[in-house]
């Protein structure tokens, strides 16, 4: 048993508790506390010895080291300092602390009165009156509790990462759970965990995609928001972070008593070994502990003011950059410092590959606004790790000038909604409301419009048709209403389609032609978005017809709504997504540098635009409603490559397409439910494009691998 009063002042680096071989270190950040305790924990949950304050005080860090402790120590932390939530401050030594640097959480959380600082108001909703009332009760039993780990315990021998090139790079998104969940190949015990998506059935699904980058769902240690709770339901997507250098819980299988860490980093280890990246979903911009009248579990009772942006008058509240209560103040250096250091973690100690940032602007907000030279983008940019990961940005949040697509800084990829909203428009809509020729060619060729201006490549435009937030691509093309009455919000929640879709009647139906108008649809907007310029996402399920029952807000659903059913798996939908994504490795349709539509001195365009009867499109051709077919003939002046011919017919009816002149031979046909074609003819002749449908072709005896 450790003695705490044997506590020596240690050191105030690094943050966090650091076993160094004969002792454990601790060091805490507090700007506006007097003091900072530590308390120690048995396993129950029991207090250990009384708590005793970290008797360093260096530089707003509160510090002390304990010899002889080791890992497997459960501690907690209380903070002593003034009551004034009217200034932004609730210390309150009644309520125990987690550390913001656990690497490992131990308990579950409750919703008990007692883990809020104050008096819990009833209902729960009702903001608490100012200034409200301290509450004296002790959290401890139910607090969380951190447990002191031994970093350098995993063995990662033979470990390397895949380094896949921006112009080769194809997202995956997938939950962790949802992913392996309902998949009968892998062993029952590793259903929905980090051991499941490392099982040998799900490597070969992946492998057998072709895709480069597996882009998960946060996997930070997060809780469930005290509505959710309430209702019974729980926040399945993980978007409600609260400790930046653990890993969840509830995504471990934790057979064979693997810590979650471990099994963690045996999932790393195995994506590696085929090739495969690994992208973390993180959340930055908020914690778990939500407004003035959420809970006190770590930030908010250690230093509030410190921890988030607050409004400058009193009676002081939080700014909501977020839409969840709170905004991480990234203004502040040791909250930059926490986020930088938690980065540097995951990619050092769990060895992942990159990241995507939620509501990245946060990230950038100083006192002015947005910048996308701000302190993080700099620090970031030069950093020795974090500079050599890929690093991916949701471009927008809810405050005042949140909406940056295109304005971050070089070397950050973002997520493009323009070309989600109008390769959707294109596809889905007829009429004046579809997406023009003009804009669908910008969306296609990388998005110049956003990106070219500020020297950035076109691999900065993450393309993508369906995300986790949304419909997924089966129910796209099934539903014009979106159907979110198990979220318990009267399906208010959620956004509409938007979309007046010509695929058909709402809901399931026998109708043989619906079907199969669905499956072209599904397929156009597939090849559509792993073909174009850019970096491709695919959203997981999509690739094989997966249906979340026309919800398209499942944040709260986990369970069969949002777990990928593999029993109902579209095995020729699979082969099609393999087969297009084969294409592009071997093709790579368009590279990555801009194009100028230009010819060389020997007439050969690099890019040149082509209506059906193979006249250019020029002048008030892009923006005619009524002109809807396009041919796209790349050239490669100067290179030996020949070029490609991409077709796209959007129309309800087949045409005919007249094709350059040169022998072709076409290579993917969406009209087939595979793909597959073995269409060979003359140019100069007219080609029978079929109702919404996209093929790319080829020079004749161009060699491909099936």
């Amino acid at each position: 048993m450790n003695t705490i009063d044997q506590l020596l002042p240690g050191k105030p680096w690094p943050l966090g508790a650091h076993w160094d071989g004969q002792g454990v270190n601790f060091a805490v950040f507090s700007a506006h506390a007097s003091a900072i305790e530590l308390c120690l924990f048995d396993e129950a949950g029991t207090l250990q010895t009384r708590c005793e304050c970290l008797p360093g005080h260096t530089d707003d860090i509160w510090h002390g080291y304990l010899p002889n402790a080791a890992p497997g120590l459960i501690y907690g932390l209380r903070a002593q300092g003034e009551w004034q939530p009217e200034h932004g401050h609730y210390f309150n030594p009644n309520k125990l602390l987690l550390d913001p640097y656990a690497r490992e959480v131990v308990g579950i959380f409750e919703w008990r009165d007692e883990n809020f600082p104050y008096v819990h108001p009833s209902p729960p909703e009702t903001p608490p009156e100012q200034p409200p009332a301290m509450d004296g009760r002790d959290n401890a039993p139910w607090a969380l509790k951190a447990r002191v780990v031994q970093e350098d315990s995993f063995d990662w021998s033979g470990d390397q990462s895949p380094g896949v090139l921006l112009p080769d790079t194809v997202l995956y998104e997938a939950h962790v759970k949802g992913f392996s969940r309902r998949n009968p190949a892998v062993p029952e015990a590793l259903r929905g965990s980090y051991a499941g998506l490392a099982d040998p059935a799900s490597l070969a699904h992946l492998k057998r995609l072709g895709v480069t980058s597996v882009s998960l769902l946060p996997v930070h240690y997060a809780l469930d928001e005290e509505r959710l709770a309430g209702m019974g339901l729980s926040n399945y997507w993980g978007y409600n972070s609260l400790a930046f250098f653990a890993p969840s819980t509830r995504l471990a299988s934790q057979q064979g008593g693997v810590n979650p860490r471990d099994e963690f980093r045996a999932m790393v280890k195995a994506l590696h070994a085929e090739g495969l990246e690994v992208i973390l979903d993180v959340v930055y911009n908020h914690t778990a502990e939500a407004d003035g009248g959420g809970p006190c579990i770590s930030f908010r009772g250690l230093d509030n003011a410190s921890y988030y942006r607050l409004s400058p008058e009193p009676p002081v509240g939080f700014e909501n950059h977020s839409g969840c209560g709170n905004t991480l103040d990234i203004r502040q250096p040791r909250v930059l410092q926490l986020v930088m250091d938690s980065l540097r973690y995951w990619v050092q100690s769990m060895h992942v590959d990159g990241f995507r940032f939620d509501l990245a602007p946060v990230l950038g907000r100083s006192s002015e606004g947005f910048e996308r030279d701000g302190a993080f983008f700099t620090a970031v940019a030069q950093d020795p790790v974090l500079s050599t990961v890929k690093m991916i940005a949701e471009p927008w949040d809810i405050g005042p000038g949140g909406y940056q697509v295109g304005g971050f800084a070089k070397g950050w990829l973002e997520w493009n909604d323009h070309f989600r909203d109008g390769m959707r428009s294109f596809w889905l809509q007829t009429g004046e409301q579809a997406t023009s020729l003009g804009d669908f060619a910008k969306r296609l060729c990388g998005s110049a419009d956003l990106y070219q201006g500020s020297g950035r490549p076109p691999s900065t435009s993450v393309n993508y048709l369906v995300s986790h937030d949304g419909f997924t691509l089966a129910d796209l093309v099934s539903h014009n209403e979106r159907h979110n009455e198990a979220n318990g919000e009267d399906n208010r929640d959620g956004h509409g389609n938007n979309l007046s879709n010509n695929c058909g009647a709402e809901g399931p139906t026998d109708d043989e032609h619906i079907n199969e108008l669905r499956g072209h649809m599904q397929r156009a907007l597939l090849a559509t978005t792993l073909l174009a310029q850019g970096t491709p996402m695919l959203c997981a399920g999509d690739e094989l017809g997966h249906s979340q029952q026309g919800n398209n807000n499942p944040y709260c659903q986990d369970n069969e709504i949002t777990w990928i059913d593999w029993a109902k798996a579209d095995d020729d939908l699979i082969d099609f997504t393999a087969w297009v994504l084969s294409l592009r490795r071997q093709l790579l349709p368009f590279g990555n540098h801009w194009y100028s539509g230009l010819s060389d001195t020997l007439g050969l365009h690099d890019l040149h635009w082509r209506q059906a009867s193979g006249e250019a499109l020029e002048g008030d051709d892009w923006g005619n409603p009524d002109q809807r077919l396009l041919g796209c003939l790349i050239g490669q002046p100067g290179r030996a490559k020949a070029p490609l011919l991409l077709l796209v017919n959007p129309e309800v009816e087949a045409h005919d397409v007249l094709l350059p002149a040169g022998v072709w031979q076409a290579v993917l046909d969406t009209s087939h439910p595979r793909g597959l074609t073995r269409w060979q003819g003359q140019g100069e002749a007219p080609f029978a494009l079929a109702a919404h449908s996209l093929v790319l072709l080829v020079a004749a005896g161009t060699e491909l691998r099936c």
